[in-house]
């Protein structure tokens, strides 16, 4: 009547990882980050780097949630 555990196993394998998802907008924003200072505006260069921070701080949530 339920499924086996080795079926939702598979069911799993498919499951978007969060942390890798938000390891590459991190990136991103740093990416961002670096061209908008390269191009002189400190101040969103500022916030684009408060933005990527918090995703920093989400990550290391994540990962110390895990098991």
């Amino acid at each position: 009547m339920f499924p086996s555990k080795n079926q939702w196993i598979m069911f799993g394998l498919f499951k978007k990882d969060p942390v890798k998802k938000l390891e590459k907008k991190y990136l991103k924003l740093m990416e961002e980050a670096m061209e908008i200072q390269r191009g002189g505006d400190i101040k969103a260069y500022a916030q684009k780097s408060a933005e990527a921070e918090k995703v920093a701080e989400e990550i290391e949530r994540l990962k110390n949630e895990k098991p």
